[in-house]
């Protein structure tokens, strides 16, 4: 096994070369020595074969290329390949089931953070966050690495000959689409359904809960200073995923909608009018298929049975004759019952004490107005020479025209009342 120092300055030698075979990967998942040859001879012109040869020797001597079990072909060093891919930005679109299985992984491990914290397991705490933080570093490096292939993916699809049949042209935006923006779409909704943004908003709670609770504990400052580094990865991961779903979506739903207008019927209406362009209309179309009648269809707007009803109903219309009572001379006016107060408070003096006085007035005057009793019955209670004395459950006393729902007043004389008193 060579070592990692060796490695990495044969890489630093041969990075040009590197940097050609990890594009030329796409289409090839292995090479033979007539293709490393060509692109070695490509990348250093001045170069004899024999050099492009002792080069080729001398990648695969450092493990830069190996050669690939039951058979001669020789294949980048997977870590090779995925150092330089993230370099040049050349990754290819990662799966949305890795990136499922990782957020599932922040909430075990949220909840392995909580146990820790709740139990007071300081090693469990720390194990917990390392844990958070990795699985953080990775969905941020993920999802980063995603955006650049959509990018890349779009590019290639735009830049393919436009002679292809759309289908093929964006078949591998189709198959992005369905297989990961979608996917991550559903991840990332932020209602019940989502478990991105729940997964991370409960591991941003716990994790700040720990940062005040380790605070109160009196903890160490590099543990609590870990801790919010971990909760502000959190933080940043939901705005970048936010980020990169959008930035995604609007890449390729052009290109998809633009799949959906270029249907079969657009296609074969523009290779006929294409063969009607080149040969003309007879020769496409023979003279028995040629259209020699139409039939005019106008449309027109027309008002509704509904609407023609209401307007002549409205064209029929008569306000009704509403009688008004006439105007008084004098509104002012209202006729007043006269009453004899003083005969009134000589046999309520008699009959004194009473438990309820509003009952008293319509038992004794019942051919009193309601108007009439009811004022009676104010000006009776506000008198000195009564104690008045209301009860506390409310009662119903049904008058003349009216009903009541009072609380009832006894009265009886007062230790110091005043003998009759007139009444104002």
């Amino acid at each position: 096994m060579v070592s990692p120092r060796s490695l990495v300055h044969a890489l630093y030698l041969h990075w040009d070369t590197l940097e050609s075979l990890v594009v030329l990967g796409r289409d090839f998942p292995s090479f033979d020595q007539a293709q490393l040859i060509e692109v070695i001879a490509r990348r250093a012109p001045g170069k004899s074969l024999e050099e492009c040869e002792a080069v080729m020797r001398q990648m695969v001597s450092s493990d830069l290329l190996q050669v690939m079990a039951r058979g001669v072909s020789l294949q980048i060093n997977p870590l090779v390949l995925e150092f330089v891919r993230g370099l040049t930005r050349e990754h290819e679109l990662g799966l949305s089931a890795v990136l499922k299985a990782r957020v599932d992984g922040i909430k075990h491990a949220t909840s392995r953070l909580i146990e820790g914290l709740q139990a007071g397991n300081s090693d469990q705490l720390k194990q917990a966050a390392a844990q958070l933080a990795e699985l953080f570093r990775q969905i941020s490096q993920q999802l980063e690495q995603d955006r650049h292939a959509i990018l890349e993916l779009a590019e290639r699809a735009k830049s393919k000959d436009a002679n292809l049949p759309i289908g093929r042209r964006y078949s591998e935006v189709l198959a992005a689409f369905d297989n990961y923006v979608a996917p991550m779409a559903e991840m990332m909704d932020s209602g019940p359904s989502g478990t991105f943004y729940r997964h991370l908003e409960d591991a941003e709670r716990a994790l700040d809960h720990a940062v005040e609770t380790l605070a109160l504990q009196g903890a160490l400052y590099t543990q609590r200073l870990s801790m919010r580094q971990v909760a502000f990865q959190a933080k940043e991961l939901r705005r970048l995923g936010r980020e990169v779903l959008k930035h995604c979506s609007d890449t390729l739903l052009p290109l998809r909608e633009e799949i959906r207008q270029h249907n079969t019927l657009s296609t074969a209406i523009s290779q006929l009018l294409g063969r009607v362009r080149k040969r003309g209309l007879n020769s496409t179309l023979g003279a028995a298929e040629l259209p020699l009648w139409k039939r005019d269809m106008p449309r027109r707007v027309t008002v509704g049975g509904e609407v023609l009803a209401i307007m002549g109903e409205a064209l029929s219309f008569e306000p009704a004759i509403v009688a008004f009572p006439e105007d008084r001379e004098d509104p002012d006016a209202v006729p007043m019952e006269l009453v004899d107060e003083s005969a009134v408070l000589r046999l309520l003096r008699q009959d004194a004490p009473v438990n309820d006085l509003l009952h008293w007035l319509h038992e004794h005057f019942p051919e009193l107005a309601d108007s009439t009793v009811l004022r009676l019955y104010h000006m009776l209670i506000e008198r000195d020479e009564w104690e008045v004395t209301a009860a506390d459950t409310p009662q119903i006393q049904n008058l003349s025209t009216v009903r009541v729902t009072h609380h009832p007043h006894a009265l009886k004389f007062a230790a110091t009342s005043v003998e009759n008193r007139p009444m104002k």
